[in-house]
């Protein structure tokens, strides 16, 4: 055992724990970019997420417009098919009233 050097192995065991730790070093420097490059990613997608629900926003006040303005034309319709209704009505009338007219006036002529 005399001849066994402990410098040699404190050496040894110095240079492996520094190779150790220059690889820790290392891993943690890739860990440190990989999360640098996840936060930048992070960000463009929170920033394109935002611009989407602006998009989506200003759309669903378009469409609430859209659905108020069918609202009214349905109304306006619903009032000209009433208004139509009711000129045949009385066109109707004014046709019979005519007829009946026609009719008095025919059998006057002959009594």
């Amino acid at each position: 055992m005399a001849d066994y050097d402990w410098t040699d192995h404190h050496r040894q065991q110095v240079l492996q724990g520094r190779q150790i730790l220059e690889r820790t070093s290392a891993s943690l420097a890739r860990s440190n970019q990989i999360a640098i490059e996840t936060e930048h990613t992070g960000l463009e997608v929170i920033s394109e997420l935002e611009v989407q629900r602006e998009t989506l926003l200003r759309s669903q006040r378009r469409l609430e417009s859209a659905n108020e303005d069918l609202s009214k034309s349905g109304a306006i319709l619903r009032a000209m098919k009433r208004n139509v209704l009711y000129n045949k009505l009385i066109l109707i009338l004014i046709i019979v009233m005519e007829v009946v007219i026609l009719g008095g006036i025919i059998a006057l002529k002959f009594m």
